[in-house]
């Protein structure tokens, strides 16, 4: 229930309430863990959004797992202890009995064992302040929802949490970011109209300005701008032309485009307090720039 708390605690300091069904969308469940000190199943489960990868074994088999794009190497967005930020503390992952963190862990007492559908040489572990967690294709692997087969984490965008700054997203058996069609919109933002897209965060749907540059976006600059990413075509919201929408394979899934521009979100996002919309401050930083509809 922290990013419930959290959320709350936003909306409290500009007078608003959020309706009581992001209560029950948003509170998560402590991890999954082998029993019997076997290891932890990984399978493919069918989701809204397509084949995924989910838990396989125990209490949470059935159960959705997430990935953020802020993780990577031995480098950790979501992390084991608790940060103070200026709406209190939060909790990004912790040990299976830990109810305190938003998206805690899937973890394992042996080695993760491949269920079906999955590729079995993309599964391995990662060791946490709290146990062993279970990473596919590299990526650490979170809970986040209440039951089997719910997928309420999918799309989530976090760039005012610090310090785990990133966007969460299922996995797909190959173990690229699994992404909805998602849609993209016209807004203005710091003075410009600029090209957004819809993305959820503790506080409901936001439109986060996208943004590209011409050089290429990897290793560190790919975390810090994570890539805006689709399993089909995005639908074209206001002021926007959906002869311009496409996309282009990259090594983290199908990232989208527009006009033949390669799309990114900003990790460090501003969130003006008063109105709970973007801020648009990534325009000009390291070469990136606003998108014109």
């Amino acid at each position: 229930m922290r990013k419930l708390s959290a959320a709350l605690g936003i909306l409290a300091g500009v007078g608003l309430t959020l309706a009581a069904t992001t209560a029950a969308s948003a509170a998560p469940h402590p991890a999954a863990s082998a029993s019997g000190g076997t290891g932890t199943v990984i399978s493919v489960g069918a989701t809204a959004y397509g084949p995924s990868v989910v838990v396989g074994s125990g209490q949470f088999k059935g159960y959705s797992t997430y990935m953020i794009t802020s993780d990577y190497g031995t480098h950790f967005g979501c992390l084991s202890y608790t940060v103070k930020t200026r709406i209190g503390p939060i909790l990004c992952t912790g040990p299976s009995n830990d109810k305190n963190a938003e998206w805690p862990a899937v973890t394992t007492k042996g080695a993760p064992v491949a269920g079906p559908g999955i590729n079995a040489a993309l599964l391995g572990t990662v060791k946490r302040s709290f146990g062993t967690q279970v990473t596919y294709a590299g990526h650490p692997l979170y809970l986040f929802d209440q039951q089997p087969g719910a997928v309420t984490g999918m799309g989530w965008d976090e760039p005012s949490l610090p310090p785990w700054h990133g966007v969460w997203s299922l996995l797909s058996p190959s173990g690229r970011a699994l992404w909805w069609e998602g849609q993209l919109t016209s807004i203005q933002v710091a003075g410009h109209t600029a090209l957004a897209a819809r993305m959820m965060t503790g506080v409901g749907w936001i439109n986060f300005p996208v943004y590209t540059r011409a050089a290429a976006c990897t290793g560190a600059c790919a975390v810090a701008w994570p890539q805006t990413l689709t399993d089909g075509t995005p639908g074209a919201g206001p002021g926007v032309s959906a002869g311009q929408i496409g996309a282009a394979w990259s090594p983290q899934g199908r990232q989208v485009t527009y006009r033949g521009q390669r799309l990114y979100y900003f990790s460090n996002e501003g969130l003006d307090p008063a109105t709970l919309s973007a801020t648009g401050n990534g325009n000009g930083v390291g070469g990136f720039h606003f998108v014109t509809p």
